[in-house]
């Protein structure tokens, strides 16, 4: 038997290392790890007078109910927005005259008219856009496809909400999956319950998914910083978690449109001095914005090849809940506006954009298939 003390060096580093998966696994590393470092070539920080267009967008699971709110709670969490988001904002403009643009994911299961009409005022104001979130368990592939079909003919019909297939007419509506559960992502099954959710959203009029990234969640996918193709496959969960590029070749047939935000390792913030925090375009108390964070979205590089200098950058909230509301109709929130306007001024090469979802998805899809053009001449490509 070998000398304890000749022992000790390898059960302390096999010690290490156990501990080390332990930390990676209690923050989902593990899931998405080996394809960030495979991509490290991806992640680069723009380079001195290099054109950037930045496309920044916020999607909000925007939900008045949570925690259980009361009627009077949910209605002030509304109203906040409404009163507040002009007043504070109205006077920012971006690189093409717009000014900060919302996009209100409303919860299907949280629907209450009166909350609808205020967003719908709000947003025909030029501040933004409603679209389609949804939690749910143990489901149904008909009652899902009934529950999304009713909801976005109401948003659609009873509020003036929602876009049109510019091809087909179709009402049509961008998605997050409440929990993050998207196509039964879970390992336990729960919150969802439908194996072929990409499916459904396709055929009832969903022209993109938002909800990724979701780490440190299970359901965070392998691909990471991408907008891609996703094809169901009834008989497995979690479809999205690999798929096709946009701009990689032609679309796969009955496929869904994914457009991820950014997610990387921060190693301007380390915990103990040594771990790296992880950015995942979170907007909340704990997570303002601010020049750093943006430096790191772009640093992701969530492009499409054929339009190397725009910069697809989807942020998420959960923007009802007050204290996030401190943040994002806050001094935090107002300082970035200023950043971006400052940086703007000192780097005619660096332009921004504020956009909504609906926007966002046009632009991908334009970037792939025009080869010229600005920004904001194609914001209504193919969904208007």
């Amino acid at each position: 038997m070998s000398p304890w003390w000749l022992l000790a060096p390898a059960t302390g580093f096999g010690l290490g290392a156990a501990i080390g998966w332990a930390g990676l696994r209690r923050k989902g590393l593990h899931r998405w790890l080996l394809p960030y470092l495979r991509s490290w070539r991806q992640r680069r920080d723009p380079r001195p007078g290099e054109l950037v267009h930045v496309l920044l967008c916020i999607c909000d699971h925007f939900e008045p109910k949570r925690g259980g709110a009361t009627p009077e709670v949910a209605h002030c969490r509304v109203r906040r927005w409404v009163e507040e988001y002009p007043k504070l904002f109205g006077g920012f403009r971006d690189s093409d005259g717009r000014p900060p643009r919302h996009t209100f994911f409303y919860p299907v299961e949280e629907y209450e008219p009166q909350y609808l009409e205020m967003l719908a005022g709000l947003c025909r104001a030029g501040y933004g856009e409603v679209e389609v979130h949804l939690h749910h368990d143990n489901d149904t592939e008909e009652n899902l496809r009934r529950t999304l079909l009713d909801f976005k003919q109401t948003l659609a019909d009873r509020h003036g909400l929602l876009s049109r297939d510019r091809q087909t007419g179709e009402v049509v509506y961008g998605f997050i999956h409440g929990n993050w559960s998207l196509d039964n992502a879970r390992s336990d099954g729960r919150y969802c319950g439908i194996n072929n959710e990409l499916d459904v959203l396709r055929e009832t009029g969903c022209y993109a998914d938002f909800t990724l990234p979701s780490a440190p969640s299970e359901t965070q996918t392998r691909t990471i910083n991408r907008i891609y193709w996703a094809v169901d496959d009834p008989k497995r969960p979690k479809s999205h978690d690999r798929g096709q590029d946009l701009g990689q070749g032609p679309r796969p047939a009955n496929s869904l449109l994914m457009i991820q935000g950014p997610l990387l390792l921060d190693w301007t913030v380390r915990k103990w001095g040594i771990f790296p925090r992880i950015e995942n375009a979170c907007l909340q108390r704990t997570q303002p914005p601010d020049k750093n964070r943006l430096n790191l979205w772009l640093r992701a590089g969530v492009k499409v090849a054929t339009k190397p200098s725009w910069y697809f950058v989807k942020l998420h909230t959960h923007g009802a809940y007050e204290a996030n509301q401190d943040v994002l109709l806050g001094p935090a929130m107002v300082r970035f506006h200023e950043d971006l306007q400052e940086r703007a001024r000192e780097d005619a090469s660096f332009r921004f954009h504020y956009v909504t979802a609906r926007e966002l998805a046009n632009l991908s899809i334009a970037a792939e298939q025009t080869p010229t053009g600005e920004p904001a001449g194609l914001m209504n490509f193919r969904w208007a």
